[in-house]
């Protein structure tokens, strides 16, 4: 079209272009200001200047043929089921995969191999590679991913990374530099080069011998076949049977069922695991969060959660954390972004302001032998002027006084449409509460610092005492207190759109704050909703203590509030089985259906027979 601009002409062009390499005809192409995304059928990529420079336009390049690569040449399933369950091992695992399929596109196509390299130049721009000046400091995921993109492409890691990568490059060489030589062999195969960094792992100590994955196609392949989803946990718990079967196979004790060990065991296995630790330690994904879904068989029966200082902890309104043109910016660029999905989850809004004001109006009790005449009965009237059941009675029902706490996960994996989602669908409630006289306060939470912040240096600085608990600084975030007008908090939610917010998450502790905020409070009926899309992950944390210590938190705080606590608990988690953690919860896959499900979770629990 002749009004059409020169920037959505290229976009246009490229989502032809991305459809086309993906073979994916559905496949959908946008621009964004926040960090790029995909899923099946959508892409976001970063959007150039109007003016279209070279650069800018081969980084949305970069990153459009990066995520139809991966949509062409990427098994979920099979990913899912090679992956392992350690947090360093699966943040290798997936880089790993990601260099193989961007070697595929870049091996034949010499276009498409100068726009990754562009796309990989922004993605480190922020990597805590190009910053490491210690092998502690260095992410070993981003290390190993450019190591295997150098193998399988011959392109040399680019210049920024030299300083970080060689202070680790020698000892992964020295420990799997066969390993990464073969990969070469099976680039093309998705199976077969999962089992070979599976050996991979094991070489570099990051995952016992039992648990490589390329030893699950071999002895249950036609298993995990039947239950692609619940395959890593199944191969958990196939380990933890072994385990506590051979007692002489010292090196899986950390893998067996914890309630079999004593506390002195645990604290043992801690520190044994905290003196072996420096691949661990270097192993920390600061910009792609790992979240481990662990089976139930591995948390102990008891368990001690601590954390090594809150000196550094923060309880923070949105407010605070930008100024108020920032935030009046976010905010336009969440509503613009999102006016699509606000009519559709307006309208089911309004569906349950409709069951809510039900229920708060007056009603009538029938067939009453005195009160108002009822017209619907007059029939009775006619044929018999006695009759004593011809009245209503009107009544009050009893609406309790309800708060309710929306409680958004703000960690980094929710980057990009999951956490615009959540914005304005916390958005569109609190008000829709709130026209129904019930209170809605809106949290989030995260951590201030990638890798530990200020709790990691001073554990760092104390000489690394052993079991130091919680490692890294929270960040409690008020979007919306309850009592607050929705119209004064409105601009505060438009801070999750804001770059560099999202970092990792600890549930458990957020769950206590929530919990802890609303049971103060005065209303007769307290409802408390989680938005998260996974499980609690800190790299900082676990690289020194047991792999499920926070995930163990997280079930005993559940567990707590849910027999002991008068707040009424539920969970919505995105892409990930929250079902496991929550009694009260739902898992949806696409987050174009947190709105409706939102809506769906509060109506049941106002629903009178869910009272």
């Amino acid at each position: 079209m002749a009004d059409r601009s020169p920037l959505e002409d290229f976009r246009l062009v490229l989502g032809g272009t991305a459809r086309a390499m993906a073979h994916e005809p559905e496949l959908e192409l946008s621009f964004t200001a926040e960090a790029p995304s995909a899923t099946h059928k959508q892409m976001r990529v970063p959007m150039p200047p109007r003016n279209l420079p070279a650069q800018a336009v081969a980084e949305a390049r970069g990153f459009a043929d990066s995520f139809a690569l991966k949509l062409r040449h990427h098994d979920e399933a099979i990913h899912n089921r090679t992956a392992p369950a350690e947090p360093v091992a699966r943040a290798v695992h997936d880089a790993v995969e990601l260099a193989r399929v961007e070697a595929i596109g870049a091996r034949s196509m010499a276009g498409v191999r100068s726009n990754l390299s562009q796309a990989l130049d922004v993605r480190l721009r922020s990597d805590p590679l190009v910053r490491a000046r210690v092998r502690e400091e260095v992410p070993l995921a981003t290390a190993i991913g450019l190591m295997v993109r150098e193998r399988l492409t011959g392109q040399a890691p680019p210049a920024i990374t030299q300083a970080g990568l060689s202070l680790v490059r020698d000892w992964i060489e020295e420990k799997a530099g066969k390993d990464l030589d073969a990969l070469e062999l099976a680039f093309d195969d998705q199976a077969a080069f999962a089992r070979l960094v599976g050996r991979l792992l094991e070489d570099l100590e990051l995952t016992e011998g039992e648990q490589a994955p390329e030893q699950d196609p071999e002895s249950g392949e036609d298993d995990d076949g039947e239950d692609e989803d619940q395959g890593q946990d199944q191969d958990d718990e196939g380990e933890d049977s072994e385990g506590s079967g051979d007692s002489d196979q010292e090196s899986r004790a950390e893998q067996s069922d914890g309630g079999e060990e004593s506390g002195e065991q645990r604290q043992l296995d801690d520190s044994a695991a905290e003196a072996e630790g420096e691949p661990g330690e270097d192993g920390e994904e600061g910009m792609m969060p790992v979240r481990p879904n662990r089976p139930l068989s591995d948390l102990p029966p008891s368990f001690d959660y601590h954390s090594y200082t809150t000196k550094y902890d923060e309880e923070i309104a949105a407010t605070e954390l930008c100024d108020e043109e920032e935030l009046t910016r976010l905010r336009a660029y969440l509503d613009q972004q999102l006016v699509h999905l606000q009519g559709a989850v307006t309208k089911l809004a309004n569906r349950l302001q409709r069951r809510l004001m039900a229920q708060q109006n007056r009603s009538w009790d029938f067939d009453q032998e005195e009160g108002l005449l009822d017209a619907a009965r007059l029939a009775r009237v006619v044929i018999n002027p006695a009759h004593s059941l011809s009245y209503k009675i009107e009544r009050d029902i009893d609406f309790r006084d309800t708060v309710v706490t929306l409680l958004i996960d703000n960690s980094g994996s929710m980057r990009g449409r999951p956490i615009s989602i959540a914005a304005i669908c916390a958005d569109i409630l609190a008000r829709t509460l709130e026209r129904c006289a019930v209170k809605t306060e809106i949290l989030g939470f995260t951590t201030r610092a990638w890798k530990g912040g200020q709790s990691r240096e001073a554990w760092l600085a104390a000489g690394r005492p052993p079991a130091p608990g919680r490692l890294n600084d929270l960040r409690h975030i008020l979007f919306k207190k309850a009592d607050e007008p929705w119209r004064r908090a409105r601009k505060s939610l438009g801070l999750m759109m804001r770059e560099g917010l999202l970092k990792e998450n600890i549930d458990g502790e957020a769950l206590l704050w929530a919990h802890n905020r609303i049971i103060g409070r005065r209303e007769e009926r307290k409802i408390l909703m989680v938005i998260s899309d996974g499980a609690p992950v800190d790299d900082s944390t676990l690289s020194v203590n047991n792999g499920s210590y926070l995930e163990r938190h997280l079930r005993q705080v559940i567990g707590w509030i849910e027999n002991r606590s008068p707040v009424e608990l539920v969970a919505i988690g995105i892409g990930h089985d929250v079902t496991r953690y929550y009694q009260k919860a739902v898992t949806i896959m696409d987050v174009e259906q947190l709105g409706g499900t939102m809506v769906e979770q509060l109506a049941g629990l106002f629903d009178l027979d869910g009272r």
